[in-house]
């Protein structure tokens, strides 16, 4: 494995699961993060424990989060290659609390594990990605990845099935020709609703390297898929080839200085798309200068700050996110430490920056012991653009709003799961005498992260998976 940037860092060590919202944009009244937050529902797997998990269970841990474009459905990705799709509970009259509750909708095997016979390496099932498509019909489609393989799922319901084959006995076997004697028309019968998910599409062998990142393109015709040194852009109507659109890996991998990290396409123009990189660079690249878009359109990196130069700055300063806000004017990035908004206008330096964790700051030795330094968090937008939500350590995960500069620590916990229980602020506290309410930095359990969150697209619901555990969060106002 190749070593990268003169450390002990590799590409495995870049791979992260990017997320996006959908783009759609719904105008609604924007909560400061300040606001009552109470729990919807908590989802487990079955036979995991919520706290001490054995090697043999890992698969249960979920990978990525997302809703689709309405927020009426939200599909969870595992890394046993599993998609769980939850729907929302229809409101009635008598239980209006309920309007904010998803049910289990759908469950099933989006990827196997595989072998790749000429590189001896074998390619785990664990979900990268999802990304909705807008509905168009009747049935949903989303788009689901592993390390190597993109696949395009067709989710549909079932209420009736045909009976009355003239070539086919009730029981499905033929008949003889010779006995049958008259014609009947088939006919539908009612059943009990069945939801099937079918792969219409798998896009496969285009990818050397992991796979971090899809994003859908708003032609809705195309998408790209984007791994540690190249992004490809696909059609969905065309499986056996792909167009590469970025290539940064050079003639001798021992000159090797970064990686893509994530990339996503503009909310509105189909021409631009993003990536950053484990430099904590981010490039704006446009399709109309060049069919290969190694030269970029606008290149965003903030000035490093020679005092704060450390063994691991490098390593901390890479981007494991970046997200078009819903309008297309900004540009969202998270690192190890910090969340970074940019104006697509100001390349030099970030218009808003929010410490996430920075009491973290003297602790990074021994998480680069544990590899922690090397987890990769997802950041994510409100429907309005006005709140940012990320996740942290101990199950804590922050909500900072970009109008009012206050900020929110929250804990996605077991022990405070109770269906419509009200979330209390935490804090954590780095040294000297610690008040009761709060946590020392010390305290704090690295093997819980949140690492992908999800916001509802027009409304105050949020989804924060922790380990094998989702839970689903909603303002006390709806």
């Amino acid at each position: 494995m190749q070593k990268i940037m003169g450390s002990h860092l590799t590409l495995d060590h870049f791979r992260l699961a990017s997320f996006s919202l959908p783009s759609s944009l719904l105008h609604w009244s924007k909560p400061p993060p300040s606001r009552t937050w109470t729990v919807v529902m908590t989802y487990q797997q079955d036979y995991l424990s919520p706290c001490l998990y054995p090697l043999s269970a890992l698969s249960d841990i979920i990978s990525t989060v997302e809703f689709n474009h309405t927020g009426e459905l939200l599909a969870t990705g595992d890394k046993g290659g599993r998609v769980v799709i939850f729907q929302r509970e229809q409101e009635s009259k008598n239980q209006v609390h309920r309007r904010g509750e998803y049910n289990v909708y759908s469950t099933f095997q989006s990827h196997e594990p595989e072998f790749d016979y000429l590189k001896s390496l074998e390619i785990e099932e664990k979900i990268n990605k999802i990304r909705w498509l807008p509905q168009q019909n009747a049935a949903y489609f989303l788009l689901s990845t592993n390390d190597k393989t993109v696949k395009l799922w067709k989710v549909s319901e079932r209420d009736k099935r045909p009976e009355g084959y003239n070539l086919k006995d009730e029981e499905g076997r033929l008949r003889d020709p010779a006995t049958i004697t008259t014609l009947r028309v088939p006919v539908l019968r009612p059943m009990d609703l069945m939801v099937e998910a079918t792969p219409r599409r798998v896009f496969a062998n285009a990818h050397t390297y992991h796979i971090n990142s899809i994003s859908v393109n708003s032609d809705y015709e195309t998408y790209m898929s984007a791994d540690d040194l190249r992004i490809n852009l696909w059609n969905f109507e065309i499986t056996n080839q792909s167009f590469n659109i970025v290539d940064i890996k050079p003639a001798n991998m021992e000159e090797l200085t970064e990686v893509i990290t994530a990339a996503e396409f503009h909310p509105h123009h189909c021409n631009t798309f993003v990536y950053s990189s484990s430099k904590g660079t981010i490039r704006l690249c446009d399709m109309r200068a060049s069919a290969l878009c190694d030269r970029h359109t606008k290149f965003f990196e903030e000035p490093e700050d020679p005092s704060n130069r450390s063994f691991f700055s490098e390593i901390i300063s890479s981007i494991s996110d970046v997200k078009f806000s819903h309008s297309g004017r900004c540009i969202m990035t998270r690192d190890y430490l910090t969340v970074k908004v940019w104006d697509l206008n100001m390349e030099n330096r970030p218009v808003e920056t929010y410490q996430v964790h920075d009491y973290l700051r003297s602790k990074l030795c021994s998480l680069y012991e544990n590899d922690c330094i090397f987890d990769k968090f997802e950041c994510v937008w409100n429907g309005s653009d006005s709140v940012i939500m990320t996740g942290s350590y101990n199950n804590f995960f922050r909500m900072f709003d970009r109008n009012t500069k206050r900020d929110v620590t929250l804990e996605a916990s077991r022990e405070n799961s109770k269906p419509r229980a009200i979330l209390k602020p935490r804090k954590v506290c780095v040294g000297g005498k610690r008040r009761k309410d709060e946590i020392s930095v010390d305290s704090l359990d690295f093997s819980k992260k949140i690492l992908h969150t999800a916001w509802h697209p027009s409304e105050n619901i949020i989804a924060v998976a922790a380990t094998n555990n989702l839970y689903i969060f909603q303002d006390k106002v709806n």
